[in-house]
């Protein structure tokens, strides 16, 4: 039985498929000795490197992880960056099998819920389109808002990327001057900068965006930024279910955490405390 090979190097962890594609496009697989190509399909005996390192395929899948994390502002969605600013993937636990893979990006001015996981099949799900997972943000808006907007905004509405639409807007209460409105909006896919290109389509600029909730998965209220804490059994199958997996049985977490208390909320805050303060002496140096 033969499978696509972006389909075995996220089903070992490798990355999403998305990404594979990427690297496969850029040389940097090869499937018996010979540069691998898009469309290549491989077998379970076929000898498959990446960057000249061999992958091995015939281990059982690990388990399978999933972490929420609570992006901050001014954090790339990326493993590395060339000028030294703080990633996403700075604070993130060492992992034996596989590496973190990021489901979906937030921009650096976007916070709020962001998701990783080992499992590159879970998280190519859960960002492709036709399991039309719905994102939540909440966003702050500057500018007039009036009726004839917000339908436009969830009829839909003409980008330079095609058609898009909001499919759900919900005015939030809010002290602020009558030039700032917040609202709860979602959608059910991940285009680059989506909610911000619908909102400026209609003449407004969004000044605060936050992350709340993917697919039933709610950010946790009292985790702090840059905190993250592992999926339990229940949320990871929640998940995996909405996108058609088969639940996971295996867990590393030793006791179900349920909420987070006093104390693990300080350790958390001190850790976070400690890395932003490691981050600005190195910009410093």
């Amino acid at each position: 039985m033969s499978d696509k090979l972006q389909k075995v190097l996220a089903n070992a962890g490798v990355g999403s498929r998305r990404e594979m594609e990427r690297w496969i496009e850029a040389g940097r697989i090869s499937v018996n000795g010979k540069l691998a190509t898009l469309g290549d399909r491989v077998e379970p005996a076929d000898k498959i490197r990446v960057d000249g390192n061999p992958l091995n395929t015939q281990n059982d899948s690990p388990i399978c992880r999933v972490l929420m994390y609570n992006k901050p502002e001014g954090e790339l969605c990326s493993r590395k960056d060339p000028e030294g600013r703080a990633t996403v993937f700075d604070r993130l636990p060492a992992i034996k099998n596989g590496r973190w893979i990021a489901v979906g990006r937030l921009d650096i001015n976007t916070s709020g819920l962001l998701l990783f996981t080992n499992d590159g099949e879970l998280a190519n799900r859960l960002m492709h389109p036709k399991h039309e997972v719905e994102r939540e943000y909440s966003v702050r808006v500057f500018g007039e808002v009036e009726d004839k907007m917000l339908k436009r905004l969830t009829d839909g509405v003409k980008l330079e990327d095609g058609m898009a639409k909001f499919t759900n807007i919900v005015k939030k209460p809010s002290d602020e001057e009558s030039t700032n409105s917040w609202y709860n909006v979602s959608l059910s896919e991940g285009r680059n900068r989506e909610v911000r290109r619908l909102w400026e389509s209609q003449g407004v600029q969004v000044s605060r965006l936050i992350r709340v909730r993917y697919g039933e998965l709610e950010l946790q209220k009292r985790l702090p930024q840059g905190g993250w804490i592992e999926l339990t059994l229940p949320d990871l199958n929640g998940l995996r279910k909405s996108v058609q997996l088969p639940a996971e049985t295996n867990t590393l977490i030793k006791v179900e955490p349920g909420k987070l208390d006093h104390v693990k909320l300080s350790r958390m805050r001190r850790s976070v405390k400690k890395h932003r303060v490691k981050q600005a002496n190195k910009k410093r140096s």
